[in-house]
């Protein structure tokens, strides 16, 4: 039996790709110059998303005040809940790379922000969010409702 909740309101996909292609670009920017401060930095652009919803992200509300204003509409919308939990993955990994580099294990900051970038990159170029994936399972699993239109 379905558990019975109140959707939320469905999001343009492309805000999220944008905040995705955003945070690779900058954790492969920071890995070659070894500038590793940009970790905890995109660590809080994407709690402040994932936590508070896009209105406080950064790029999200970049997204939604500057460019999305001059695009056509979305050819379709997302739930939230998805893209939401993959940041707050993210967030975790990017929170141990922080703690990585705090405490002079800097080899695995970079592995740790390299898999978020790896992912992220992905899922900006592809549409594959693998944290995405992960939600509907377990959401399929606890046979929570999923959708969007």
């Amino acid at each position: 039996m379905p558990v019975n909740i109140v959707m939320p309101t469905p999001i343009d996909p492309r805000g999220p790709r944008l905040n995705q292609a955003v945070l690779c670009v900058a954790m492969l920017a920071g890995f070659v110059y070894d500038f590793w401060i940009v970790v905890p930095i995109f660590a809080a652009v994407l709690f402040l998303g994932a936590a508070f919803g896009a209105q406080y992200g950064p790029v999200l509300r970049f997204y939604s005040k500057v460019i999305k204003p001059r695009l056509k509409p979305p050819l379709h919308l997302e739930d939230p809940r998805p893209p939401r939990f993959a940041a707050t993955i993210g967030v975790g990994f990017l929170a141990a790379a922080t703690v990585a580099f705090a405490t002079d294990v800097a080899p695995l900051g970079w592995v740790l922000a390299l898999i978020v970038a790896a992912l992220a990159g992905l899922a900006a170029t592809t549409g594959i969010c693998v944290g995405c994936e992960a939600w509907l399972w377990i959401a399929k699993r606890r046979n929570i409702q999923v959708g969007a239109s």
